[in-house]
């Protein structure tokens, strides 16, 4: 049965190959860094409970190998972040065609170069469709019993972008090895940011087991006039923004907040309606996705496929939506709230 761990498994796979062609470029003046540092990255998705299970000598020692194999991977993030701040990531030589080839090829296929990229949501929202009306489909690639929607949701994107890669492939004219040196041209542009939501997730999960909503929540009890319903909803809804810029991930936020100040003050103690809280909310959130370089891959990552000279350029081009859609989102908040 498919299981998502295999897209893990081909993610490290793709990795490591990056990781090779690193480090035979020679024109990259930190070409063994470099590859050592998308090295560790692919392990890391590589890694699993595979691995407790092959170190565990007995059923009963499968919970001390999962810790060793958990501070491995702790060990090896931390050396990715020593190889990124040692400026260990560098541009190469990616084997592309010359500016004037690729000027001719792109006259030559016209509006059908959209057609690879169109393809991936389009396979996507099949592929989803068709297992969620056929059970019997659904049962005998991913097995029976449960729920598989986010499984589904992965596989079928997959699918969609391996059909993709096969038909760009074929309208360029291109080596097949050519998309992963696109692949490491990309990746060594974006450099440690590429890495950025991966790591920003697990910091949510870290703040929330931590308990830092409980600590906004007294913060906010005792400093902020929250027994005001606009004050509260203002603070909920800037401080989901707010939370969003530092850590880069609207979802990692909301747990931290929502159970710091919406749920204990605009829920218990206001009386409001937790679905538009939640849906407002989350979209708060998207704002301050808007505003920050530490979302990668809404705003670093679409700059250097663009090739844009200012890396921040696509932040600034979004702030004057960000900034007033935030105050909308507060007015509708506390309208639609408590309706």
């Amino acid at each position: 049965m498919f299981q998502q761990s295999y897209l893990y498994f081909l993610a490290g796979a793709v990795l490591l190959c990056v990781a090779f062609f690193s480090l035979r470029d020679r024109a990259n003046p930190r070409r063994v860094t470099t590859a050592l540092f998308w090295g560790l990255y692919g392990a890391v998705f590589l890694v699993g409970p595979w691995c407790a299970n092959l170190l565990a000598s007995t059923p009963e020692d499968v919970a001390t190998a999962q810790r060793t194999v958990n501070i491995a991977v702790g060990v090896l993030v931390v050396l990715m972040a020593l190889l990124a701040g040692c400026g260990g990531v560098r541009l190469g030589s990616y084997h592309q065609r010359s500016p004037e080839e690729r000027s001719a090829s792109a006259r030559r296929l016209g509006n059908r170069l959209f057609v690879p990229a169109l393809l991936i949501p389009v396979v996507t929202m099949c592929g989803v469709l068709l297992f969620n009306n056929l059970p019997a489909l659904e049962s005998s690639v991913f097995g029976a019993g449960g729920k598989h929607g986010p499984l589904i949701t992965l596989f079928s994107m997959t699918i969609g972008c391996l059909l993709a890669l096969a038909m760009a492939v074929k309208m360029t004219h291109e080596k097949p090895l050519q998309p992963i040196q696109e692949a490491r041209r990309l990746m060594d542009s974006i450099g440690w940011a590429f890495i950025l939501p991966q790591i920003l997730a697990t910091l949510g999960l870290m703040f929330t087991s931590a308990g830092v909503g409980q600590a906004i929540s007294y913060l906010t009890e005792h400093y902020l006039a929250v027994d005001h319903r606009f004050v509260a909803v203002a603070v909920y809804a800037i401080g989901m923004a707010l939370l969003t810029m530092l850590m880069g991930n609207a979802f990692a936020a909301f747990p931290i907040v929502t159970a710091g100040i919406g749920v204990p003050i605009l829920i218990v103690q206001h009386g409001g309606d937790p679905a538009v809280m939640a849906a407002i909310g989350m979209f708060s959130g998207y704002c301050g996705t808007l505003m920050t370089p530490m979302a990668a891959n809404f705003n670093i990552v679409p700059a250097a496929l663009l090739e844009l000279p200012d890396k921040n350029a696509v932040i600034k081009a979004q702030l004057p939506t960000a900034i007033p859609l935030l105050a909308v989102n507060v007015l509708l908040l506390y309208f639609l709230m408590y309706r």
